[in-house]
C-alpha cells in the first residue's frame, strides 16, 4: 500500500470516528432514519405501495443516504472557519486526500447505516429475500450515487458559505427535502406537475427508486442517470468554488 492511501485511511478513520462520536450527527444519520423506518412500517398515516415495511426500507435508506448532505455540511463549514481544512489541505495529504477522506468516511458511516436499518426492518416486517444480484446491485448503486450528490453539494455550500449560513441552509433543506422532496414520503402524495419536477431532482429520485425497487424489483434506470447527473454537476461546482478558507 503507497503512503498517499495509507494517509487516506487514516483520514477516513479520522473523520468516520469524528462522525460516530458527535451526538448531533449520530441523530441526524442513525437515530431519525431508524425512527422513520418504524414509524413508516408500523402506522398507516403515509400512504405508501405494498408490502408496506419494504417501501418504509426504501424510504429510510434514501434518508439515510441525504443525512450525509447535512452532515458534511456543516462540518466543512466549521472545519473551514477554524482553519482546519487549510492546515491539512497543506500536510502531504493535500487537498484530494482530504477529500477522499471525507467521502471515504461518508461511505463508512452509510454501511453502519445499512446494517442498521437492514436489522430494525427485518423487526417490523422487512423481508430482503426476494431480491436478486441485479436489483442488489441497482440498489447499492442509487446508494452509491446519491451518496456522491449529497456530498459534493454538501462540499459546495459547505465550502463557499458563512458556517451559520450552512446551519441553517443545511438544516432547512434536509427537512424539506425529508417533508415534502420525495425522499420519504411518495410523490404521489404532491400535485401532478410537483411530483414530475420533483422526479428529477435528487432527492425525488432517490426515494422513489428505492422504493420502487423494494416493492416491486423494478431498477428505476432513469433514476440512476438522474443521480449521475447531478453527481456530475455537483462536483463540477464543488471542484470550482469550493475555499478552504473562510
Amino acid at each position: 500500500m503507497s503512503a498517499t492511501s495509507r494517509r487516506v485511511l487514516a483520514q477516513t478513520r479520522f473523520e468516520t470516528l469524528a462522525v460516530l462520536r458527535n451526538g448531533e450527527q449520530l441523530l441526524l444519520t442513525l437515530l431519525l432514519p431508524a425512527i422513520a423506518l418504524v414509524a413508516l412500517a408500523s402506522t398507516d398515516l403515509v400512504p405508501l405501495p405494498g408490502p408496506r415495511a419494504h417501501a418504509a426500507m426504501g424510504s429510510a435508506l434514501a434518508m439515510a443516504v441525504a443525512s450525509s448532505f447535512t452532515s458534511q455540511a456543516i462540518a466543512v463549514a466549521f472545519d473551514r472557519r477554524w482553519g482546519v481544512l487549510r492546515m491539512l489541505a497543506t500536510t502531504p495529504l493535500g487537498p484530494r486526500g482530504l477529500l477522499a477522506g471525507k467521502l471515504g468516511a461518508v461511505l463508512v458511516v452509510l454501511v453502519v447505516q445499512t446494517v442498521l436499518l437492514g436489522a430494525i426492518g427485518l423487526a417490523v416486517g422487512w423481508r430482503p429475500g426476494g431480491l436478486d444480484v441485479v436489483q442488489l446491485l441497482g440498489a447499492l448503486a442509487l446508494m452509491v450515487l446519491g451518496t456522491g450528490v449529497f456530498v459534493t453539494f454538501a462540499l459546495l455550500v459547505g465550502g463557499t458559505l458563512r458556517p451559520e449560513a450552512v446551519l441553517a441552509i443545511a438544516n432547512l433543506l434536509f427537512v424539506l427535502m425529508v417533508v415534502g422532496g420525495g425522499l420519504v414520503l411518495p410523490l404521489d402524495m404532491l400535485p401532478g406537475a410537483v411530483a414530475a419536477v420533483l422526479a428529477f431532482l435528487p432527492p425525488g429520485a432517490l426515494g422513489e427508486a428505492l422504493r420502487t425497487l423494494l416493492t416491486d424489483g423494478t431498477v428505476d434506470v432513469v433514476a440512476l442517470v438522474v443521480l449521475a447527473a447531478w453527481a456530475v454537476l455537483g462536483g463540477v461546482l464543488a471542484t470550482r468554488a469550493f475555499r478552504w478558507d473562510a
